[in-house]
């Protein structure tokens, strides 16, 4: 199995274009699940405060690095790997924006996650109309200075809320995670990121599974001999974005992983994009505070 090709971040930190996304994993199932994915050949872990399974994925990561603590599960997960060869995603939540609670969730985190640094560290939700994400992503940029963080971005920012957050800010971001699949694809938001030198990350990249019953994408599945999964996370990879699919299991996580061994043609990345519905399976951010 091809491992997942990376892209360089806008500071030249290296990042892995597919990881594990570990949203609605209970606590328990986490280290399982990482010490499986670790097996199948994933390094990069995307998870958040708001997820509750920072500590779970602490014992799953700990299986790797031959500390104690160890996920004790089925999932064998890859030995001797050291910290620097994986690459872990958290956020800060919507509770806890503003200067000062934001460096202390940060800390938080750390201290579930068993880590001395995180390699991304991104806001979850603008929550604009609270006014706090221009003063959350200063307490971010400081810890980008203080080398606890090796890279800063946010998630769910739409332009408006990054040209206000652009205004102050003295790092671009790194990433902006977003909704985006087949049946979402924000063009307009996409080329913002480009012209920023920001890399764009979808979350739900599968549509929270509606999209896979598309007729399209079941086509262009058989066509191909692949799952409707692969041809959708296959998409993602040739538009140059990050994706962290979810995974329950190890066949799916082996699965979700086998991506980097096809291609789509450009006649099959033109079906794919005929069909952006503006259909969005999550919240819009306008609505989240």
């Amino acid at each position: 199995m091809k491992p997942s090709p990376r892209l360089s971040l806008n500071n030249g930190v290296l990042i892995d274009q597919l990881g594990l996304g570990l949203y609605k994993v209970p606590a328990a199932d986490a280290p399982s699940l990482v010490s499986m994915a670790l097996g199948a050949g994933y390094r990069r872990f995307d998870t958040a405060a708001m997820y509750g399974n920072e500590t779970g994925v602490a014992r799953g990561l700990s299986s790797a690095f031959g500390t104690e603590g160890g996920s004790g599960g089925s999932g064998e997960a890859a030995p001797g790997l050291r910290r620097e060869d994986v690459f872990i995603t958290t956020k800060v939540w919507n509770d806890d924006q503003g200067y000062d609670r934001t460096l202390r969730a940060f800390d938080t985190s750390m201290v579930n996650l068993g880590l001395d640094y995180v390699d991304l560290y991104l806001i979850h939700w603008p929550c604009a109309r609270r006014g706090l994400f221009t003063e959350t992503y200063r307490a971010l940029e400081t810890l980008y200075r203080e080398g606890k963080v090796r890279a800063v971005g946010v998630c769910n920012f739409q332009p408006k809320h990054l040209d206000l957050l652009l205004q102050k800010a003295e790092v671009v971001p790194a990433v902006n995670q977003i909704e985006l699949h087949p049946w979402l694809q924000q063009h307009e938001l996409s080329q913002k990121h480009k012209d920023l030198g920001i890399l764009t990350e979808a979350w739900s990249p599968l549509g929270r599974g509606q999209v896979l019953a598309d007729p399209v994408v079941v086509a262009l599945a058989s066509e191909h001999g692949r799952t409707p999964a692969q041809i959708v996370l296959r998409w993602h990879i040739q538009l140059g974005n990050l994706t962290v699919p979810k995974a329950s299991s190890e066949a799916r996580i082996r699965e979700n992983l086998h991506v980097f061994g096809f291609e789509l043609s450009p006649r099959d990345m033109a079906a794919l994009a005929e069909l952006d519905r503006g259909h969005r399976t999550g919240s819009h951010p306008d609505n989240v505070n």
